[in-house]
């Protein structure tokens, strides 16, 4: 390689030694998929050889840009990563960084030859490799090099991916022109961001541009846990930082036994949060608390002024269990005063606080909680409530975010409700079903309907089977559990149960049991005593009908195997299988959403 360049500065090995001999070591950092609980890919980090003052990469780049040899630089850089990491036999992904200049200058060298260039004949399929782009440095480069750059990496199947999103000027505007598989939110957001309520915003709106784009989002930069837990409570799925594991020459197997149990019970935790039975979970505010033992009303104010979002604060004992709650705007006009603070700001901050505060723990449901809305008691609307976890202090909860969703809730609920259950109608049950495919968590779908159901109806007139469909739908929600399981009614006779809870198969047969024991007193004695009822069937021949009774289609769903399924198609499996149960004569018929497995 011929490289044509001014004189290095002093730093031991020259820039260009550093490049023609390789002196240069990848670390790999992974990169944690918090679904999986499992390492979805890794980014390479470059590292000088030490001793040397271009040991450190901030150095080393901005020397060889300084010398205007950084495009050849990140290019040997990537080869050496990717090398490494072969040598290695990893299989996920592999991000490598490089700037858009870079990429430009490569590409005017090479054409089209670029990915093979990068890639050296390197085992690592070009599907597996994504190229990261500096999203700073790329809004100053809108040539056309680029653009046919990353056509050429694209073409041979390589994915693109914008680094350290949010930290330049024109991000949406490079997003737009990029349209990259993912994007790598900067760890500036994710830094503190569960006391930074306007920073969760932010993620819930860049995540909000993803997911409408089919856009992966990488959260950066994750370096505690309470980080890790809101980032994934916020809906991102893929996160990397110090906290998961750092970046070492040898890319780690597995992930350490204590992240992966943090990383289950963070899905725990998620599992009881559906859409339409959400939790009052779904309400917290992550928000520092104060002690009663140690903390002063000095340090209750100075929390106040570092979080000027808070309307309130928790006052803890030394067993995280809440013992009461500070209300700002009270504790401000107070601690105001002429010499308030001068006699009480070194006392315990209990001088200030409501000893009865409204304690909920977060598995609540939030319809559970429409009482407050009612009750004589209306603090709540001015202190908030503290949120707890098995009797520890979780977050708070404000009145006004309570009153908020209880009442969307309400108007969403009756919107799409089937008027004789008010039970949820077809569109939520698709998008639950797809939330719970976006979880990759398994469960069963079950497409119930009843049987002799239309002459039962001619004989007795639509009151009395207004008044069976009302007994079907009181029998499956007596034996589902709200926190796991969720019912809709498509209409008519027909239901759908998403099974989430894991004794589901003995809830299906308990469900059709109790169903069809209860429905018998529906009919006159007369046809109890005979067991059924004469009437026309649909050819219009008098003939006799047994007892309604209730039959179930159901599905187990792997959203891990296979290829991606839509909610729908789901639903019109279970419908299939609900017809072979009816053709013969069964109670119950198990299927796999791709093919058969019990009966």
């Amino acid at each position: 390689m011929q490289l044509d360049i001014p004189a290095p500065v002093d730093t031991g090995h020259s820039v260009a030694d550093i490049i023609l001999n390789r002196l240069l070591v990848p670390h790999f950092q992974p990169i944690v998929d918090m679904v999986r609980h499992a390492i979805s890919g890794y980014e390479s980090l470059i590292r000088g050889i030490a001793p040397s003052p271009l040991q450190q990469p901030a150095t080393l780049f901005s020397e060889a840009r300084r010398q205007g040899i950084h495009a050849d630089l990140e290019l040997a850089c990537a080869q050496l990563a990717l090398q490494r990491y072969c040598d290695q036999q990893q299989p996920a992904r592999l991000f490598l960084n490089m700037s858009s200049s870079a990429l430009s200058e490569q590409w005017r060298r090479h054409g089209d030859a670029l990915p093979e260039i990068i890639r050296q004949q390197q085992s690592l399929p070009a599907e597996k490799i994504v190229i990261e782009i500096t999203e700073e440095d790329a809004a100053e480069e809108q040539g056309m090099l680029l653009q046919r750059a990353l056509a050429s990496l694209r073409a041979h199947g390589m994915l693109l991916a914008i680094d350290d999103y949010g930290s330049g000027r024109n991000c949406l505007r490079f997003w737009d022109q990029i349209q990259p598989e993912i994007v790598k939110i900067d760890r500036y957001f994710f830094n503190g961001i569960g006391q930074n309520e306007k920073k969760q915003k932010l993620v819930q709106s860049i995540l909000a541009i993803g997911n409408s784009m089919g856009t992966q989002i990488v959260a950066e930069g994750i370096e505690t846990e309470q980080d890790l837990l809101v980032t994934r409570e916020l809906g991102i799925r893929y996160v990397q930082g110090w906290f998961l594991g750092y970046p070492s020459p040898q890319a780690i197997q597995t992930l350490p036994g204590h992240i992966q149990e943090k990383l289950e019970n963070i899905a725990l935790k998620r599992t009881t949060i559906q859409p339409y039975h959400a939790t009052v979970h779904n309400l917290r505010i992550c928000a520092p608390a104060v002690r009663l033992e140690t903390d002063t009303n000095d340090h209750l104010h100075k929390l106040f002024i570092d979080n000027p979002g808070l309307h309130a604060a928790a006052i803890i004992n030394a067993e995280d269990r809440p013992v009461g709650i500070v209300n700002r705007r009270d504790f401000s006009e107070h601690y105001a005063q002429q010499f308030i603070r001068e006699l009480y700001g070194r006392k315990s901050c209990s001088q200030f606080m409501n000893g009865n505060p409204v304690l909920v723990d977060g598995s609540t449901t939030i319809e559970s909680l429409s009482h407050l809305l009612i009750s004589k008691d209306q603090r709540y609307l001015v202190d908030g409530f503290i949120i707890t976890h098995q009797g520890r202090y979780d977050g708070l909860g404000t009145g006004e975010a309570l009153v908020k969703e209880v009442t969307e809730k309400r108007i969403e609920a009756a919107r799409y409700a089937n008027p004789l259950t008010s039970l949820p109608g077809n569109i939520p049950i698709s998008h639950h079903i797809a939330s719970q495919l976006d979880q990759e968590q398994s469960f069963v779908t079950a497409y119930c309907d009843l049987n002799n159901f239309k002459p039962f109806n001619d004989v007795y007139g639509y009151w009395r089977g207004d008044d069976m469909i009302r007994l079907c739908a009181e029998v499956i929600k007596s034996h589902c559990n709200p926190q796991q399981d969720f019912i809709g009614h498509v209409g008519g006779d027909d239901f759908i149960i998403v099974f989430g809870s894991s004794n589901w198969e003995q809830r299906a047969h308990s469900i059709i049991n109790d169903f069809n024991l209860r429905a018998q007193r529906l009919y006159d004695h007369e046809d109890q005593a005979r067991g059924g009822i004469e009437a026309e069937d649909r050819h219009g021949i008098n003939r006799f009908f047994p007892f309604v009774s209730l039959g179930m289609g159901a599905v187990y769903v792997d959203p891990t195997q296979g290829d991606r399924i839509q909610p729908q198609d789901i639903a019109s499996a279970a419908a299939r299988v609900k017809h072979r149960v009816k053709k013969e004569n069964l109670d119950l018929v198990v299927e796999s959403c791709l093919m058969p497995v019990t009966s």
